[in-house]
């Protein structure tokens, strides 16, 4: 084409620009997306003077990201601009029409079409990690672990180099349930790269795993200082992964100050920021602390997500947020997720409307009713729901929170018997949390089981 550029990427892969200048904010996305950085909105700078297809695809996924009602909106005239590039026999890079085309998957709602095209891509091009991640964030967003680590795995002999991409296996790892080799991944990484905050993440989550709650939360403070330049996500989520092992572990005043200071507030109107403070006020609140005034808060925010339906793990969460600030908008997005999902119907939707039919409607319930009190509906709803939970995305710590809530319907609603069963579970893999002794205790008691005779 007229006037392109065939250049090289920071990864080494070949690139076709209008303006050979952009090469250095199209890295800023590469490799401000494997890296979790902020810098990986700076292809946005570029936009209006680069109309190259990878360009534009590029901002179509960043707008993607925002997982709001309001996203694909955002992202259709730069992906329609990608795309017209493509027909425009504009010479571009069969690596480089691969990602657009799944980029516009993405857009056009196919996740599974999206899916298929990233792990193409792997095969075919292994040092693609902008690709690769993005594949991993779909497969995350669905459940399929399996895939997640079928992907990195892929590209490991092309990019062992890349600390970001043992990050990324490790973190897949791990969400197999796969902990050793999941601590290897990190450390490898951590090893290449100190300030590797998905590693690091990774890491949080097999310690949190095998209940090793003090080390946790003084690994976590130990790289606390490299959280610098992110995204809002990775630094609000790290945080809030460090809150959680300071919240199993009694320190209910530090959790508060790192909910206040760390957790909410960085970027209030993105959905990750959102999830992460409502979960975090839950778990404290399932603690026995009280929050406060700080759910009023939150659920501004919330209130403007009632028509999103991103993904069933997102409203979810919004609603539960917004019944425990006591809003009638809670009812309100209730009814929504009904309504979207009996009204899905493109056959690229039909494994999503499943989910959102067999599983977020029956676990809305439930955390509906939990809010409202109704604890033997809140047992019933997700209980029917817990086993397919993995379905709705997130990760096993993400959807814990859901789990804690069942467990605290059960105990609220006298269920000891059901309530015995998965505390006696939960205080094996984690004996030195606070929160499930004291459950346990409780529990015992009701039962007429002196706790001491259960004690180590």
């Amino acid at each position: 084409m007229p006037g392109a550029s065939l250049l090289t990427d920071s990864l080494g892969n070949p690139v076709t620009l209008d303006d050979a200048t952009s090469l250095a904010a199209l890295n800023d996305f590469v490799e401000g997306f494997i890296s979790c950085e902020a810098r990986v909105a700076n292809i946005l700078r570029v936009a209006a003077t680069d109309h190259s297809p990878l360009v534009q695809a590029c901002c179509a996924a960043l707008h993607m990201f925002a997982e709001s009602g309001t996203a694909v909106l955002n992202a259709s005239p730069y992906i329609q601009r990608a795309l017209a590039g493509l027909g425009a026999s504009r010479g571009i890079t069969q690596r480089e029409q691969g990602f657009v085309a799944a980029v516009a998957a993405w857009v056009d709602g196919d996740i599974p079409q999206a899916i298929r095209l990233h792990e193409q891509q792997a095969r075919d091009f292994p040092r693609d990690l902008a690709s690769l991640k993005l594949g991993q964030y779909h497969m995350f967003n669905v459940g399929n672990s399996p895939g997640m680590l079928r992907l990195a795995l892929s590209a490991l002999p092309a990019a062992a180099d890349v600390p970001y991409l043992h990050g990324m296996a490790a973190f897949a790892w791990e969400q197999c349930h796969l902990l050793e080799q999941a601590e290897a991944a990190a450390r490898r990484a951590l090893d290449l790269c100190h300030k590797e905050p998905w590693a690091q993440h990774a890491l949080a989550h097999v310690m949190l795993t095998q209940g090793r709650l003090t080390e946790g939360l003084a690994f976590m403070r130990q790289v606390s200082p490299t959280w610098t330049a992110l995204n809002s996500f990775m630094v609000t989520h790290n945080w809030w992964h460090l809150a959680v092992f300071a919240l199993e572990l009694g320190q209910h005043e530090e959790v508060l100050r790192l909910y206040d200071q760390q957790v909410w507030g960085v970027v209030k109107d993105y959905s990750q920021d959102q999830i992460g403070a409502v979960s975090l006020l839950a778990r404290l609140e399932l603690a026995g602390v009280d929050v406060v005034e700080r759910w009023q808060d939150v659920a501004d925010h919330l209130a403007l997500r009632l028509d999103d339906h991103v993904l069933p793990f997102l409203d979810m969460q919004y609603l539960y947020g917004l019944a425990r600030a006591g809003r009638p908008q809670a009812q309100t997005l209730m009814q929504n997720i009904e309504a979207f999902a009996h009204g899905q119907a493109t056959p690229a939707d039909s494994d999503s409307k499943r989910v959102w039919q067999q599983v977020c409607i029956p676990a809305s319930r439930g955390l509906l009713a939990h809010a409202d009190g109704d604890y033997s509906r809140a047992v019933q709803e997700l209980g029917s729901a817990l086993p397919r939970l993995m379905e709705i995305g997130g990760s096993h710590a993400q959807r814990d929170l859901f789990e804690q809530i069942h467990l605290d319907a059960l105990v609220r609603s006298g269920q000891w018997v059901g309530a015995q069963h998965l505390v006696q579970q939960r205080l094996r893999g984690q004996p030195e949390s606070t929160r499930l002794q004291r459950q346990a205790r409780q529990v015992y008691t009701a039962l007429g089981i002196a706790p001491e005779a259960v004690s180590r």
